[in-house]
């Protein structure tokens, strides 16, 4: 699913064509990022995809609101009972998140608020890459005020008017993903009709010739509402990544509420969840030139992971710390906060490098050096040559994608806050190894069929895809 964690820029000047908009005709005789055949095993991953990632957030709701979060809990009352069909109703099914119509008022109120903020509050315009048909599309770049206004709202309206509970997100977990759900649903759906009724880009669509693949990633590659309305930018930013600090406040004064303090742990995992979140707004405009805008379609992945998967599922340590509240030691507690900006650290540093080297076109020094890398020629669809650098010193010198290093660190600080008792926590890192190897897997066949031979070259020179000695 969608994530902060996709933040993996392209590799090229501002404004330049993206990955998926190489001239293949050579080898393939289509282009790149345009219709292609879909192998069975695909439309099969996908169909598991779309079944099984919606049962598993039902899942961990489940184990996390009535079984302190032990995911091998129910499955041990399901064995002692024979897994009968009235222990799996008692189990599972009584215990399955309710509808209120208070929860579609609740969230519905939310997302329209957000959803003005982000059309009305002053923005700068930022650019996106060039667009497989050509287009360099404007965003408008005014996530960090939102943020600020809507979590300042939030408190004052908690702690000085007293018009809700700060605990209210909690309170109301359940009927709150019934109704994201019920949007998550419906943007998919709609996204998918309007990519074939009222596409904003026809030129930009991607059909696989599969229900299945194309439901789940996609048609269209920015569908919009008129000309800065964008549904990519709006869904990841808004009820996705500004939520997840809000929900985790509301957890926190949940904890309060349950053993009258916020434990330390709680409080270690807001301000390193806090840091991430306030860094992808502060550097939104940056954000545009990622895998996100620059190459994923808006389709189920996209749609329901910005709206469900995100919120629920990378904030499951928040959820943990109020079940099983724990206090850290100040030695363990520093050594997570060690681990964590450390890897803030290095995810910002590497892609500075990166970032500086492609403005200043490579006249730059890296770790006190002239920056060394590879400089690239490579054909778009409209048949124009382009060039390009792939940076090979400072840390790209070390691995290609060393960013992932520092995103992975600051994934597992976040576990670390929730100590060993349960594996829960834990799922969020073991996500992101999954969702960041593979995605190393696919920008290394992107930029195979983008570079060609340099990319070759390039591979002579910094070997390690990861972690040097390791991948």
């Amino acid at each position: 699913m969608s994530s902060l964690r996709q933040r993996n820029a392209v590799n090229e000047k501002d404004n330049e064509p993206s990955e998926n908009i190489v001239n293949l005709k050579a080898q393939t005789g289509k282009t790149w990022g345009r219709d292609r055949d879909i192998s069975y095993l695909t439309v099969l991953l996908s169909t598991v995809i779309l079944t099984c990632c919606p049962l598993l957030v039902i899942y961990f709701w489940v184990v996390c609101t009535h079984y302190q979060c032990s995911i091998i809990e129910p499955v041990f009352l399901l064995q002692s009972n024979d897994f009968s069909k009235e222990a799996f109703e008692t189990i599972i099914l009584q215990k399955l998140p309710q509808f209120s119509w208070e929860g579609i008022k609740i969230y519905f109120t939310w997302l329209s608020f957000q959803a003005i903020l982000y059309a009305v509050l002053p923005a700068k315009i930022g650019h996106g890459q060039r667009t497989p048909a050509g287009h360099i599309l404007p965003y408008k770049v005014n996530g960090l005020l939102a943020w600020f206004i809507t979590h300042t709202l939030f408190l004052v309206g908690a702690f000085y008017f007293n018009w809700w509970d700060a605990s209210i997100i909690h309170d109301r977990w359940g009927q709150l993903f019934i109704a994201a759900n019920i949007y998550g649903y419906f943007l998919t759906f709609f996204s998918f009709i309007k990519a074939y009724l009222i596409p904003s880009h026809a030129e930009d669509r991607k059909f696989s010739g599969s229900f299945i693949y194309d439901l789940l990633m996609g048609i269209e590659m920015n569908p919009r509402f008129g000309k800065y309305w964008d549904f990519k930018l709006f869904h990841n930013g808004r009820p996705g990544i500004i939520a997840w600090t809000l929900i985790n406040l509301s957890f926190a004064a949940a904890q309060y509420n349950k053993i009258g303090y916020v434990t330390n742990s709680m409080i270690l995992l807001n301000f390193l969840h806090a840091v991430y979140v306030l860094d992808f707004f502060y550097n939104e405009d940056w954000y545009l030139r990622t895998i996100d805008i620059a190459h994923d379609h808006f389709g189920f992945y996209l749609a329901w992971g910005d709206t469900v998967w995100l919120p629920w599922m990378y904030t499951l340590q928040s959820h943990y710390l109020v079940r099983n509240p724990i206090d850290l030691s100040i030695p363990y507690f520093s050594f997570v906060l060690g681990v964590g900006l450390s890897g803030y650290y290095i995810f910002r540093a590497v892609n500075h490098q990166k970032d500086i080297v492609r403005i200043k076109n490579g006249d730059c020094l890296i770790w006190g050096k002239p920056a060394r890398f590879i400089r690239t020629q490579f054909v778009t669809s409209d048949g124009k040559i382009h060039s390009s650098i792939l940076l090979t010193s400072g840390f790209w010198g070390i691995s290609r994608h060393f960013n992932y290093v520092g995103d992975l660190l600051i994934s597992l600080a976040m576990c670390l806050t929730c100590g060993f008792n349960h594996i829960l926590p834990y799922f969020y890192i073991i996500y992101m190894i999954i969702l960041l190897i593979h995605r190393i897997w696919r920008d290394d066949a992107r930029c195979k069929g983008k570079y060609g031979k340099y990319w070759d070259e390039y591979g002579k020179v910094v070997k390690w895809k990861l972690l040097p000695y390791v991948y």
